[in-house]
């Protein structure tokens, strides 16, 4: 007789989702501005960071060529986010392919909320696919891993919680912080 018992698990692998970010970045005149807003299971803020505008100028432009908004938008300005935000996550979620290279900075995924008519968002592993009018979620390439770490955190998730509504909060509060004048 077969045992149906569900398999075992290490420590490492049942992590409760205490926290989840919400990265993006913008592309405006005066440079790329980034958001970072981190919420409970429940969508409930925890805490909000925003980045100061970086512009590259042209030597910048030049020397980084295609790199350039990955390294701008992971290395320099998700990097500096998340590591200046006490509250801890256990994934990022973000709407901007380039911050998915944040994931070799992060010991947790990285999965980006591509847009459902965009023909690239075919690179990495398959978190959840298109559905209702909503693109895939897609975790790194070189972390294939991830995509079942990453269901399993989004499991426990409020099941009302939309991913992308998040991303229209971080881009409101981004406005209200110009006008108070907190970034220009």
């Amino acid at each position: 007789m077969e045992s149906t018992a569900a398999p075992t698990r290490s420590p490492d692998e049942c992590v409760a989702l205490t926290g989840l970010g919400f990265l993006t970045v913008l592309q405006e005149a005066n440079g790329y501005l980034g958001g970072y807003l981190v919420t409970n299971i429940w969508g409930r803020p925890l805490e909000f960071r925003l980045s100061s505008a970086v512009q590259p100028n042209r030597v910048q432009q030049i020397l980084y060529a295609a790199t350039l908004e990955p390294y701008l938008c992971a290395d320099l300005i998700g990097k500096t986010l998340v590591e200046k935000t006490a509250v801890g996550v256990q994934a990022i979620v973000t709407d901007r392919e380039t911050v998915l290279e944040l994931r070799h900075k992060v010991d947790y995924p990285v999965l980006w909320l591509a847009p459902a008519d965009d023909a690239s968002a075919e690179g990495g592993a398959e978190v959840r696919p298109a559905q209702d009018g909503r693109g895939p979620l897609r975790c790194h390439p070189r972390y294939p891993d991830d995509a079942a770490r990453a269901r399993d955190l989004l499991g426990q998730l409020d099941t009302g919680f939309d991913l992308v509504e998040p991303f229209v909060r971080i881009r409101e509060a981004i406005g209200e912080a110009r006008k108070l004048g907190v970034h220009k």
